[in-house]
């Protein structure tokens, strides 16, 4: 139906172009012509917009969640499509990859404005369209283009400030970051509602661009837990294969128990049990971007992304003596078990705004795990110094910390810090994303 439609809707575009065309050249015979061709174009475009609009009884049961880039790497955004349909909404999910860099980026905007317009006219007509933002440009302006001409609602998802990521590469006082900001201020207006990650970016929005918006805070869905000790087991069994830091060092001749750096299986019941000897398991998640110093940690341990080869280069050059590095890349599905079995989690990444939250340390929590987190602006939001982590700002406090935290490992473990951050977590609990969800986004979708 919806491809249908779409073939319509370009015929009916092509008569208005032929109209106008048309019009343009009869308009120079005499005033007759002028006013049958802006009749006919009046007509055609009258009928444009009604195929456009025309609306069903499964209208209001559709929305179309868009992310201009790469899908996997916005959980939020799936999260949004989940809870959707749980509600029993039919989700289109609209996700584009990142395009050639020898491709100009006027020459990408533009052919990206004439997909991602194609492909909206294609679907059916939706009750709204949520939007993440960045990156926005083009397609806060196609999306609200599509929604003015289809009767859909319009949400945008406030995940950061693109201008701001950009900066990151370019510099703030660039040509092109001046642009963006601009184009984000001038026309994040458009939308019917905004959502945003933190309370700091609700009233920067506000104050800054009269934006008025709800906050959504990341919350971890169910699947982030504790790992049972038998799970961690498992997994570290997986893990050992391939990554040499996992497995156990000093086979015994005739010992046929289970053993990873970790854990052990007793072979006589079968039970998984922590080795009394075993390092702590530290891990950061990382994207290996400009965002994220993983000097700070290196430094700090000594006394896929655009920087991943440089930090390999760098851990190569370095002799610790009590500490081993790996850089695996996991199974989604292994990836909160792995949280969930860690000891103690570490965040590098800086928000290019000072206003968005980083939804690893989300994730950390819900596995109950401890954090020790760089500083900026509104990171108190989530980290709450000295009662679920620790809040640094350079290398030396965070190796200070790391000493305090770990000092008596595996005694610390439920002792200490360490043990009470993690008591902590596990009595605050704390909102999932479901109920997070329904509580501020169901009654956007719902409202009259």
């Amino acid at each position: 139906m919806a491809d249908a439609g779409a073939s319509m809707t370009l015929a009916t575009i092509s008569l208005i172009g032929f109209a106008l065309l048309a019009g343009f050249y009869l308009t120079t015979l005499n005033a007759l012509w002028t006013l049958i061709s802006v009749t006919v174009t009046a007509v055609l475009v009258s009928q444009l917009l009604q195929k456009l609009r025309r609306r069903d009884a499964l209208t209001e049961r559709r929305v179309c969640v868009l992310v201009l880039g790469d899908i996997g790497r916005s959980p939020r955004m799936q999260y949004h499509a989940l809870s959707l349909s749980k509600h029993g909404y039919s989700v289109t999910f609209v996700g584009f990859p990142v395009g050639p860099r020898v491709v100009s980026y006027v020459t990408k905007v533009i052919l990206q404005s004439l997909q991602l317009l194609l492909v909206l006219l294609k679907t059916d007509v939706q009750s709204h369209i949520l939007m993440q933002n960045p990156p926005g440009l083009p397609s806060i302006v196609v999306t609200w283009l599509v929604c003015g001409l289809r009767g859909s609602r319009f949400i945008i998802d406030w995940h950061n400030y693109g201008y701001t990521i950009m900066a990151l590469s370019h510099g703030p006082d660039h040509p092109i970051v001046r642009l963006a900001q601009w184009y984000e201020q001038l026309f994040g207006r458009l939308s019917s509602h905004n959502l945003c990650v933190t309370n700091a970016m609700k009233e920067d929005l506000q104050n800054n661009w009269n934006i008025r918006a709800t906050t959504l805070y990341d919350k971890p869905p169910a699947i982030f837990k504790e790992t049972s000790v038998d799970l961690k087991h498992q997994l570290f069994m997986r893990l050992a294969k391939t990554i040499p830091q996992f497995r156990f060092c000093g086979e015994r001749p005739g010992d046929e128990t289970e053993r990873t750096a970790f854990s052990c299986r007793d072979p006589s019941d079968f039970s998984v049990t922590l080795t009394s000897g075993r390092p702590a398991l530290l891990i950061s998640s990382t994207s290996w971007t400009e965002d994220e110093d993983f000097s700070i940690l290196l430094k700090a341990l000594e006394g896929k992304g655009p920087q991943k080869d440089h930090y390999r280069k760098l851990i190569d050059t370095l002799r610790f003596e009590h500490v081993k590095i790996c850089t695996p890349w996991l199974e989604a599905e292994d990836y909160p078990v792995l949280l969930g079995s860690a000891d103690l989690g570490v965040c590098l990444h800086k928000s290019s705004s000072g206003l968005d939250l980083p939804m690893k340390v989300v994730d950390m929590f819900g596995c109950c795990l401890p954090v020790c987190a760089i500083h900026f602006y509104c990171l108190h939001e989530l980290v709450k110094h000295e009662e679920n982590g620790l809040i640094f700002k350079d290398s030396e406090e965070l190796s200070g910390q790391l000493k305090s935290l770990l000092w008596d490992f595996p005694d610390c473990e439920d002792e200490g810090k360490l043990g009470q951050f993690r008591r902590n977590l596990r009595a605050s609990g704390g909102q999932r994303w479901d109920q997070n969800w329904d509580q501020n986004v169901l009654p956007l979708l719902t409202a009259p």
